[in-house]
Formats: C-alpha cells, structure tokens, sequence
C-alpha cells in the first residue's frame, strides 16, 4: 500500500473530524477497528467506541486538526503527525495509522509528543 493511499485515508480521517462527522468518519474504519489513545485515558473499540471519541474529543472541544507530516511505519502503516488545537489550548499529536487490504483502519494508535 503506497503512501499516497495511507495519506488519502489520513486527510478524509481529518476532514471528517474538523466537519465533527462521526458517521463519515466511522466509515473509514473495520468495523472491529480500534483507536487506543493515552491521552485520554481510554481505548475505543468498533464502530460505537470510534463514534464516542470523535463526538467527545472533537465535537465536545470543538478540536480542529490540520496535517503536518507522514511517514511510512511498513507496507500498510503510516505515522501521521498533526496539529490539535481546540477548547483545550493547542497539541501536537502522532497518529499510528493501520490500514487493512481493502484500504479501511483497523486501528489508530494516537499520542501526543
């Protein structure tokens, strides 16, 4: 998988948080997909936990992203860097982006630095 094809997957991803669309972001994921996010204290598991994240910390603290970086982590997994601000003030996250062969995420390990 190129990186222009992890790269598409990261801006929709982006898109679709800065628009605080949970229902077009829960389509870029497996329906098993899973997003573990220290910062937050928590995992979220499927399509309901994916929903829960975007609605709470995107939504809820009006969270804008903008792209920063990529970097290829293996054949189907990219290190996203990004920009947050928000109600919260201003973070730099890394996003670990999985994406499985029919170009869906199976999982996003998020952190900031």
């Amino acid at each position: 998988m190129s990186n222009t094809i992890l790269r598409a997957k990261a801006d929709a991803l982006i898109a679709a948080t800065n628009a605080f669309d949970a229902d077009a972001a829960v389509t870029l994921f497996t329906p098993d997909a899973i997003i573990d996010d220290p910062s937050t204290g928590h995992r979220f598991d499927g399509h309901a936990g994916i929903r829960d994240y975007i609605d709470r910390y995107f939504a809820g603290y009006r969270t804008v992203t903008r792209f920063l970086s990529i970097e290829s982590l293996g054949e189907a997994r990219a290190r996203v860097r990004v920009d947050f601000t928000g109600d919260f003030g201003h973070e730099i996250g890394l996003l670990d982006i999985s994406i499985s062969a029919d170009g869906l995420i199976t999982r996003i390990d998020a952190d900031l630095e």
